[in-house]
């Protein structure tokens, strides 16, 4: 697992005024989590592993800028044709006991992925995938799921596609802190982009959705050059730790490190989860989020670009 490090991390500033009256007033029963799923879309380019962003309207728990993904819905219990480990191996890849969790937490990846990008981890058989998905057809198909005007397994079905859950890795378990209004109980997954299909903004909810490298982003990740480029109100003038939570930043230091897609796709990680809590400084300080966290490196070395 290698060295276990306490990092540090500041609280959204829309979540500051939840998280002092947590610390002023004693801790109380936290909100509920809600199950989400999230996909960390990378591919290889000469500067680095890149990996897709995109920005998230209103106060989403998964950060003003984050990897595709979002709240399980109850259409993921659909029947849905599947390729790739039976959702038994799936929750104990994952380490959760319930299957059935499982296999939502997976349907509710590739659906979000699809539905936020366009990517599509879906084929007519279990050696096949989907060529291409950037048509207007396609994009009429990611807005009726947007708009539940049909549901994910109706377009697979209509299709004959099943799902190719043999390309998802999983990667983590992400818990909100307790102090959360809104929270999520999100597992990470990992995916390369498929050959033939090419990533997009969804037309009628997307602002901005990039390829960064990850190297890159953390290397700068202390000056305000990826929220300025976003360009959004609550993006500009902020650094990277004020518009990702703790979890894309850590996962973008990880991809960053990789010697690649395969490297970083490839490595045995121990299902963890993690869990930032609340500490406080001082008196005068805000409270900051404290997260337990290894500092090995994830598929080799650092990459050019650092």
């Amino acid at each position: 697992m290698g060295h276990i490090s306490n990092r540090l991390f500041p609280v959204p500033e829309d979540q500051l005024g939840a998280a002092r009256s947590w610390v002023e007033h004693g801790e109380r029963t936290p909100v509920k989590p809600r199950l989400a799923s999230s996909v960390v879309l990378i591919r290889d380019a000469p500067a680095g592993t890149e990996t897709y962003l995109s920005y998230r309207r209103g106060e989403s728990p998964l950060g003003i800028v984050a990897f595709p993904g979002g709240s399980i819905e109850e259409s993921d219990d659909d029947d849905v044709a599947w390729f790739g480990p039976a959702p038994a191996q799936w929750a104990k890849a994952m380490g959760i006991d319930d299957l059935f969790v499982a296999r939502r937490h997976v349907i509710g990846a590739i659906r979000e992925l699809f539905e936020e990008t366009g990517v599509l981890l879906a084929g007519p058989d279990a050696v096949s995938l989907v060529d291409g998905s950037r048509n207007p057809e396609w994009m009429k198909a990611r807005e009726d799921i947007a708009t539940q005007e049909r549901s994910f397994s109706e377009i697979l079905t209509r299709r004959g596609l099943g799902l190719r859950t043999d390309l998802l890795k999983p990667l983590a378990h992400w818990l909100s802190p307790d102090y959360a209004h809104r929270r999520f109980d999100t597992h990470y997954f990992a995916a390369a982009q498929p050959t033939g299909q090419e990533a997009s903004v969804l037309a009628s909810k997307g602002i901005w959705g990039e390829w960064r490298c990850a190297a890159r982003e953390v290397a700068r990740a202390e000056t305000t050059a990826l929220g300025d480029e976003v360009g959004q109100p609550n993006s500009v003038g902020r650094t990277l730790d004020e518009i990702a939570v703790p979890a894309v930043e850590l996962m973008l230091e990880k991809i960053g490190s990789s010697k690649g897609c395969v490297a970083y796709l490839s490595h045995k990680r121990p299902m963890k989860v993690y869990y930032p809590h609340l500490v406080a400084p001082s008196e005068e300080a805000d409270p900051m989020l404290e997260v337990a966290c290894s500092v090995a490196t994830e598929g080799g070395s650092a990459q050019r670009g650092r």
